[in-house]
Parts: C-alpha cells; structure tokens; sequence
C-alpha cells in the first residue's frame, strides 16, 4: 500500500471541494504523459525524484479528476427551476426510518414513478410531513410503497461564516430536492413491504427504535441507548448533546469505531473459544480465519444497522483489511490498514473530506497508531489506556479548534469514566436487549447512563469545563498539528516540550479587530428573519437574533453562537431584541445562554420570559445614544408615547437603530411600516439618508413607501429574507422602488452574510456566498 500517494489522493478530493466552478473533466487526459514515467530507467538520482514527483502529483491530480467526475454525475439529477413550488404526485419508498420531530416527520424518498405529466423530480429527496390538526396524520415507515402530492425545491442552505453547509450536506447523501408533502394532496399506501436489501436493514431499524420506545416511555436517556443501538443520533436532545460535547464524550454516543471493534473483538474471542474446541471444524478451517471472518460479519452487521456511518465505514475497511491479511498470511502495517480505509471511504463517498466527523474518525486512529506502534516493550494496559486518553486530549487540539473553536478541558477525566461505563456496560446491554426479546438489559442500560449523566453533569457545571475562542488561522493549525506530533514523540526525544510553543500561536493569534473610527458589520443569512452584528475596536452589538426553527434548533445554536465564536466575538455590550416576533428574537435565549452579555434593549412585555434572564434591562427610546470608538449608535424609534399606546402592532414598536462614521450611515430598520415611516419621516428626516439600509419588514408591500425610500436614498438596499419564503418578500413593487433610486439591491437569501466595513472615508461589501462559493451552491 502506497501511504503517501494515498495521502495525495486525498488532498485531490479535498481539493476539488474547495472550487467555485467544475474543471473541465477533458483536462483530466494530461495524466496520461505521467504513465511513461513509471517506466523511465533509475539511471541517475533526478530521474528517480523525477520519477517520483510525476507519480505523487499524478496521485493528486486522479483524487481531484476523480471528485470533478463524480460531482458532475449527481449534480445532473437536479430539481429544475420551473418545478420548485408546484405540486407533483410520485409514487416511490420511504427509504429511511421516518425522523420525528414536534411538527411532524421528516423522511428520505426514493422516487419510483412520477404521475405529474412531464415533471422531473430527483431520484432521492428528502421529504417532511407537517401536522395541520385537520387533516388525518399520515404514518409512513420505513420500506413502504406510498403516493404523494409534494411541493419541491432545491436543496438550499444559510450561508455565513463558520456555519454548516446544508447543500453540501445533501449532496453528499444524494438529496437533489426537498420538500413536503401536501396535506389536501391524493396520499396513500400503496404496499406495505417493499423486498431490498436496504429497506429491510431500515425496516429493522425502525422496529428496535419503536420497541425502545415501547419500554423506556419518556425516559430522559431512551434518545441516548437508541443511538448506541442503531445510530439516531436524532433522538438525542440538543441539551443533551451540549453536555457531550462540552465534556469531550460526543464519540461516544454514537457508533464509534471503538463500539464497533469491541463487538467484533468479543465475536471473535468466543469463535475462536469454541471453534478450536471441535477437531473436525479446525481440520476443515482454522480457528482464528473462523473467528476472524465471524467477527468482521458481526462489525459488518452492527455499522448496517447503525447507518453506516463514516466512524463505522472507516472501521470496518480496517477490519477487512486485517481479515484479508490474515487470511492471506500476510503482515499489514497498521498504517498500510489505516490508509486502506482512508482510500476507500474517500472512493465510496468523496464528499465525506467536508465532514468534521471524517477528519475526527481518521485522526484520532492515527493517533492511536501514532503512539502505540512499533515501540519497544511492554506497558501494563492500564498504563496504555491512561497513555492514549493523554494522546487524544493533546492531539486533537488543533482539529477541535479549528473545526469548532471549543476544547473540553474536562475531557480526560470524563472520557475516563465515560469509555468504560459506556463501552463495557451500557452498549453491551443495550445490544442485548436488541438481540433478544428482553426488556431487563435496557432497563439496566437506562440505568448505567443516567449513572454516567450524573457524572458528566457534573463536571458540565464546572466552570472551567470548556475552552472556547476564535477560529485559528490555517497557518497556525498547521504549525499546531507539528507541535501535537513532536509533544506525542516517544520518550528521550530531546525538547518534546517545544510542541507546547507550537501550540500557542493557534491561542493567540486572534482575528484582526477593526481599527479605532471603523466599524464591522454582519448582516446574518438566518433565512425569514433578521440578525445583525456590529462591532467596533473594543465593542460588539448584537441587533436582533433570528427566527427559532423548530424544537431545540434555533438561528442562536445554529449560526451566531458558531459564528460569533469564530469571528472572535467572545462577548457582547449589547443586544438590542426590536420587537415580539419570533422570525426576530428566536435565538436570542440560545445566544444569551452562550455568549456573555451586558445591557439588554427591547420593546418586550415586563413579564418576557427573555427578561428573566438576568441581563440588564432598557427599553428602546428614540434619542438614546452613545459613541464605541469613534463610532455612533443612535435610536431613532419608538418614542416614549408608542409604549403607552394602547392599541398598537408590534412591527410598529421595533427599534429603529441608526449607525454613523462621518459620512456614511446605516440605517436598520427592523419591521416598521409605514405609519412608523411617516413619523420617521416627521421626526427625524435628516437622519434618514443612508449609506446601507436594511429594508423594513423585509420588503414587505406595508413598507418602504414612495417617500420613505427617497429620503433613506440608500447606496444600498439589503433584503433579509428565506429562500422561497411563504410570504413572497420581498415584494416586486418595493424592488422596484429601490431599484429606481439607483441602489444596489442585495438579498440575503442570494447573497448569504454580508459583511460591511466601513469608516469614515471607505464603505466595502461583501457577499459570503459568493465570497465562498463551491461549486454546488446554484445562482439563484
């Protein structure tokens, strides 16, 4: 096995995810003036590296042909533009065990048939089915033939920095539409039982989840063991999530290489145990190629139906490779093994370099390897085990903070108590009660988690439980992966503890803060809604938060917390929650909860459950007013009589902020209307001009009115608005009124995130979707 090409293939795929724009795939044909090289005589030591060079970039350029082909394959199997919003009647398969959620359920289709006359529709798509409290509730499970009425768009995704990438998310699991199905629409079940391979692991599935269901009721932890069961991760609550993740456990409470080995190590110790006990079995096939091809069956048995995973694919491409050389009689390198499956998870999918889970699995096994092999002597296991938790708090430092700026500082003392309880007793029980009719084992697994909760709940609540800081830059994660690499070298190395300096940069080298008199402004893409950050010298704003989702999901946990984290936003002056719409406070308690905050303005009710946060509190008044380093804030709207009218709208009370630097201002202007205007307008027409202003109410028809657009004049027009929204904004005519003043329309839902830094003689834009294009994401 060649490591390095492998290595090189890798980068190539990698690579080719980064572009805006396919290559030519014709390109591709140059590698073949490469193959001559192999042949070239090793006359003299340039020829050899020659030789060499050719072959390594050759390797590379095959990953980056090779991920170009396949793109271009199943970006052919599109939704076309003209079918987005109509309804289509298909027949087809729920190809995945239906997915709850508080709204109704989500599922994957696979599209059979398609009745609707000369509609096209994608071959995989990803539906949802929405409780309306009229119609009956649909049911559908996995394996079942069905027809349905369906609405389809392309898949698309909020773009802002450091945020997951939706689109590429369905693309890499071949969802090329989603949707929903119509409720009025002609729905029905056609078969029950549809016979492939696929849909019987998913039809299984299903039925161990709803058997979990059935004992466990609402235990707080049944999410938990069914993800150790079958790998729906989905059924583990976000809050949940948060406490692994800030203890370093996340690995573990899913189908992790470690869960799986474990089985396939227990399978094979009990083949082999019985199997050498019976001289015919053994004459006829020895014992440790049974045991081994019986243990790689289980593993192989388990990661199906656990969704085979990334994790679970990279294991058992090792496990394969360890059967096939035993069975060979041959010796494998563990790094022969390791870049075996790093070749063949990269061919099968080569969109699983963009995930974090990808570099995790890969790296923390390289690691393992890294430490334990091919040194001499032997250790007690208790001190390898000690050992390797070191290494996996060390070594993946550089990784965690530039995949998720946040290091669990609890992580060895929870993975040590977390990996043995898990491992040992929780997943073993839990498979039991898969394996048999039993309910005990999954009561007794119930147990041993909540056992396991306690304890990580409370190192949680330790106030040094977790790091969390900006986005290093890439020279300094590159520099820190050296550091990990020479701090883990054996014992005796001279100046291990170099590594540590090696470190520091990706600490302290902090995101450039905007110079004293400028401002830095981030327009959020949160979809129908609005969240905007401004941040000086020494100062931040947050001006709204962005619509909640559904159930734990909400634009805080979802967008700003990652993104303000990364930009280097660790706390914030002020938050300013305009008025009582959801599209427009519905992260704020996410972002209140995570990031440090000082004075809370609003126009909420006195009772607000946000209120009750314990933020100090001010109502928005017009001509309130301060000055952050060099730069203005000023309240423009509401005054003190809009909050004791009596009859009044909510869009009426936003806060309108004005934000000045010399010459050029911004103007936000939440989701006033026109009333609002005209007293704008009456009061305060002098500070209406603008440099940027954020279109009220998102380009509602009830706003932006003849005179209100003349007098803001803005350079430019800002749209904040969800792809395909339900109430068509922004309105052709108010498009059409800022567009005949000259601006520059710009809408998030085309243009992602934009980011504005202005002073007092400069003002730049800059659209992150285009800024960060790939090659996916289609003009809109």
């Amino acid at each position: 096995m060649l490591i390095l090409p492998t290595i090189l293939f890798v980068f190539g795929i990698w690579l080719l995810q980064q572009q805006a724009e396919l290559p030519d795939i014709h390109l591709a044909w140059w590698l073949l003036l490469a193959i001559p090289a192999r042949w070239l005589p090793p006359q003299s030591i340039w020829i050899r590296i020659t030789r060499r060079g050719l072959l390594l970039a050759s390797a590379l350029a095959c990953g980056f042909f090779y991920a170009s082909w396949m793109a271009q394959q199943r970006l052919a199997d599109e939704l076309p533009p003209a079918w987005q919003g109509r309804d289509i009647t298909l027949t087809g398969v729920i190809a995945e065990m239906p997915r709850q959620h508080e709204r109704g359920a989500g599922f994957v289709f696979d599209v059979e048939n398609i009745v609707t006359p000369d509609a096209h529709v994608p071959r995989h798509i990803l539906l949802s089915i929405y409780l309306d409290g009229k119609s009956p509730p649909l049911e559908p499970h996995a394996g079942e033939r069905w027809q349905f009425t369906v609405r389809l768009k392309q898949p698309h995704g909020t773009s802002n920095p450091h945020q997951f990438d939706f689109e590429a998310w369905a693309l890499e699991r071949d969802l090329r539409a989603v949707g929903y199905v119509h409720n009025k629409g002609d729905n029905r079940r056609i078969t029950a039982q549809v016979h492939a391979f696929g849909y019987h692991i998913e039809q299984l599935r299903e039925a161990i989840r709803t058997r979990f269901q059935n004992t466990l009721g609402d235990a707080p932890y049944a999410g938990v063991l069914s993800a150790l069961a079958i790998g729906d991760q989905g059924s583990i609550s976000a809050s949940q999530w948060q406490i692994f993740t800030r203890t370093g456990v996340n690995h573990l409470m899913s189908i992790s290489g470690l869960h799986i080995t474990l089985l396939a190590g227990f399978a094979f110790a009990l083949t082999y145990h019985l199997w050498r006990r019976s001289e015919k079995l053994t004459l006829h096939l020895p014992a440790r190629k049974a045991a081994a091809l019986i243990g790689f069956a289980v593993a192989l048995t388990y990661a199906l139906l656990a969704g085979y995973g990334i994790p679970a694919q990279r294991t058992i491409y090792m496990l394969a490779c360890v059967v096939l050389a035993l069975w060979s009689s041959r010796n494998i390198a563990p790094a022969q093994t390791l870049a075996a499956a790093l070749l063949l998870v990269s061919l099968f999918d080569p969109w699983a370099v963009l995930s974090a889970g990808f570099w995790l699995s890969f790296a923390a096994v390289a690691l393992i390897f890294y430490l334990t092999a091919n040194r001499i002597g032997v250790t007690h296991w208790l001190v390898e085990y000690t050992r390797v938790q070191w290494a996996m708090s060390i070594g993946l430092i550089p990784l965690l903070l530039a995949l998720f700026q946040q290091l669990s500082v609890v992580s060895p003392a929870a993975n040590a108590i977390a990996i043995p309880l898990v491992s040992f007793i929780v997943v073993p029980l839990t498979l039991l009660s898969v394996l048999l009719p039993l309910e005990w084992p999954l009561l007794l697994a119930h147990q041993g988690m909540a056992l396991c909760m306690a304890l990580l709940e409370w190192l949680n609540s330790l106030p040094v439980a977790t790091w969390t800081q900006h986005a290093p830059p890439a020279w300094s994660f590159v520099i820190g992966m050296f550091g990990v690499s020479w701090i883990l070298l054996p014992r005796g190395f001279p100046g291990r503890w170099l590594g540590l300096l090696m470190l520091l940069p990706m600490f302290m080298s902090a995101p450039q803060l905007p110079a004293p008199g400028m401002l830095r402004l981030i327009i959020f893409d949160v979809g129908q809604g609005l969240s905007v950050a401004a941040q000086t010298r020494e100062h931040a704003l947050l001006y709204d938060a962005g619509p909640d989702y559904s159930g734990d999901a909400d634009s805080g946990n979802r967008i700003l917390v990652p993104a303000l984290r990364g930009l280097g936003i660790s706390q914030l002056d002020s938050m300013i929650l305009t008025h009582d719409d959801i599209d427009h406070i519905g992260g704020a308690a996410s972002v209140l909860q995570a990031i440090p905050t000082g004075t809370l303005y609003s126009t909420l009710a006195n009772d607000h459950d946000l209120l009750k946060m314990g933020r100090d509190q001010r109502r928005c008044n017009d001509g309130q007013n301060w000055e952050w380093n060099g730069v203005y804030f000023e309240m423009l709207h509401p005054s003190a009589e809009n909050h004791t009218q009596e009859k009044r709208r909510d869009n009426d009370l936003s806060c309108v902020l004005r934000i000045s630097i010399g010459r050029h201002h911004v103007l936000l202007g939440s989701d006033i209307e026109r009333s609002t205007e005209k007293r704008l307008l009456d009061k305060h027409a002098d500070k209406l001009p603008a440099t940027l202003l954020i279109v009220p109410h998102h380009g509602s028809k009830s706003s932006s009115s003849e005179a209100f657009v003349h007098a803001t004049y803005p350079r430019y027009a800002v749209f904040t608005v969800g792809y395909r929204n339900r109430f068509q904004h922004p309105h052709p005519e108010t498009l059409e009124r800022y567009r005949a003043v000259g601006s520059t329309l710009l809408r998030s839902d085309t243009d992602g995130a934009i980011i504005i830094e202005m002073d007092a003689q400069n003002f730049s834009v800059e659209s992150h979707r285009k800024h960060h294009a790939r090659y996916w994401q289609k003009e809109r």
